[in-house]
């Protein structure tokens, strides 16, 4: 217990170049404390003990701003930086080593059946281990975003994410891929500086350049004089004679 509370110390100062100490990670990041109530009160989900467990962390969702279930399921070093706002639902399944920014939902989304239904199934996404989920995304119904992956700020993500590929947008669209032989880089906020052009940007710098290709055979086929005329007429057509 006190080597997986350290991991979680140790976790913040890797990953946030303002954490100084464990002394002040301890006392001045909402991740751990709202981590310290979660360890607690999925022990006493587990023991069945639900109410006290779910009044455990309403008491820790009112001192950091950050809700998680109780039954939720998360792996070793999981940070979250800044930490308002954050949801996490009941049947999530969260990985080692990741980290997620402020605003970041986890949410149920199912087909239209009855609540008891509803009750046995798994509403919630599973996020793999060395995963960076960007401020603001939202990751919506029982998908999988696999390992090394990277999901932008603001993007909502209806769909798989394979094995160490960076999406963003809405919905989420593959902008980049990690080498096999790479190792997990960490991204700030999910997001590759040299990635974060947007997409409208990017398809009308496509359509303009696109345009100056035209232009430019326009104006090549507009300078060749037409067929069986003497190049020194082409721009001066020869005038319409009478007969003598």
């Amino acid at each position: 217990m006190l080597t997986r509370f350290l991991d979680d110390l140790d976790a913040v100062i890797a990953r946030d170049p303002a954490a100084c100490s464990r002394l002040g990670v301890l006392f001045l990041y909402p991740s751990v404390h709202v981590m310290l109530a979660y360890r607690l009160a999925h022990m006493l989900w587990r023991w069945r003990m639900k109410f006290l467990a779910r009044w455990i962390m309403q008491i820790a969702r009112w001192l950091t701003g950050i809700e998680i279930h109780p039954a939720a399921k998360i792996g070793r070093r999981f940070f979250i930086d800044h930490g308002m706002g954050v949801v996490i639902g009941e049947t999530a399944e969260i990985g080692n080593d990741v980290t997620f920014y402020h605003g970041v939902t986890l949410g149920g989304v199912l087909p239209s059946v009855d609540s008891d239904s509803q009750r046995q199934m798994k509403r919630h996404p599973t996020i793999g281990d060395d995963v960076i989920v960007g401020a603001g995304a939202q990751i919506l119904g029982p998908i999988t975003v696999n390992k090394c992956a990277r999901v932008g700020a603001n993007s909502v993500v209806v769909k798989d994410v394979a094995i160490g590929i960076t999406v963003t947008g809405i919905p989420a669209r593959a902008i980049a891929a990690k080498k096999p032989d790479q190792a997990p880089v960490f991204n700030a906020y999910g997001t590759p500086v040299d990635q974060t052009a947007d997409a409208r940007d990017r398809a009308i710098a496509g359509l303009l350049d696109e345009v100056q290709s035209l232009r430019s055979r326009l104006n090549a086929l507009e300078g060749k004089p037409n067929k069986g005329q003497p190049e020194a007429d082409a721009d001066h057509p020869a005038e319409k004679r009478t007969p003598m």
